[in-house]
């Protein structure tokens, strides 16, 4: 009963304190104490906080937040629906057609709508399945070592070693049929590979630390140590190339369906919009540039927020970037 402080402080330090303890040690002569309000808040306060004041990751947040709702909302609402044909050919936006209309007829602004509704779709499929093979491959190799993590990085070589794109274009064309979701399941099943080794280093480190020592000394379980002390301090890592795979994942499928590979009539994609547009970009000029400016739009959005993740999760970080 006497050494459960001890057991209770050594687990604490596994956290937060052996950040907290470096950063005092480490900190520069002049440099700016720790901010006040420390005690008391939990990791997540302290990591919103800091990304509240990263503006330029709330302008980024708040504008992909636009697209996804304008993008999920707006064809319902819009007057027009993007595989009707209008009476207008080939105009450039007016009132009626913001965005103008193609050679055949369809409102550009509708099929904006459901383009982007599609790339986003595809992006979620592609960061979830990404993140979680990612993150399970990295741990169980990077925890237990040895004949598991050989295999495992092995493979994940294997998979590096192959030109992205050609695997992609084999696998889309074979296998997807122009279906968003299993265009995903492609791309998601391609991705995955450099979160598994980026968890994988974190790993490797963390396993090594004396808090996870301590651990194993008291009698927990791998995937206590796992669930409680490792993953948490990966976290920052994964969220972060979350938010990079959402962005890769736009432009992918974007290649793929300017390729012709990619999402196929009648669905609509910004890729594919940009494809048919792009034969006409000096004539009709509407045609390429407002899905191309949709997509550079979230491109950034999503490396913005990205970026403020980062500082927000780094424990080390004393200043936020505007």
């Amino acid at each position: 009963m006497a050494k459960a402080p001890e057991r209770d402080i050594g687990v604490q330090l596994g956290t937060a304190g052996i950040d907290e303890a470096a950063d005092r040690a480490t900190a520069p002569p002049g440099s700016p104490p720790p901010e006040p309000e420390i005690a008391g808040r939990g990791q997540f306060q302290l990591a919103f906080g800091r990304f509240v004041r990263h503006r330029m990751a709330l302008i980024g947040l708040g504008v992909f937040v636009f697209f996804v709702l304008v993008s999920f909302i707006g064809p319902h609402l819009w007057k027009w629906n993007y595989a009707q044909i209008t009476p207008q050919f080939a105009t450039g936006p007016t009132a009626s057609h913001p965005f103008g209309t193609d050679t055949i007829g369809h409102d550009l602004f509708a099929q904006v709508l459901v383009a982007t509704q599609t790339s986003l779709k595809t992006a979620f499929i592609v960061t979830v399945l990404a993140t979680v093979v990612g993150s399970v491959v990295g741990a169980v190799a990077g925890y237990y070592g040895g004949l598991a993590d050989a295999a495992l990085m092995r493979f994940t070589d294997l998979v590096l070693t192959v030109p992205l794109l050609a695997i992609l274009l084999v696998l889309a064309n074979t296998l997807s049929n122009g279906n968003y979701f299993w265009i995903a399941i492609v791309i998601g099943g391609v991705l995955w590979t450099y979160l598994a080794r980026l968890v994988r280093g974190t790993f490797l480190s963390l396993r090594e630390s004396d808090y996870i020592t301590a651990s194993r000394a008291i009698g927990m379980t791998d995937a206590r140590i796992i669930a409680r002390h490792m993953i948490p301090n990966a976290f920052g890592p994964i969220v972060v190339n979350a938010t990079l795979t959402v962005a890769n994942a736009i432009l992918i499928e974007s290649a793929l369906s300017f390729l012709g590979l990619g999402i196929q009539p009648p669905e609509v994609s910004l890729g594919s919009l940009i494809n048919d547009g792009q034969g006409a970009a000096t004539t009709e000029w509407w045609l390429f540039a407002f899905p191309s400016a949709v997509l550079v739009i979230i491109i950034l959005a999503v490396n913005f927020i990205g970026d403020g993740l980062r500082d927000a999760l780094d424990p080390r970080q004393r200043r936020v970037r505007a």
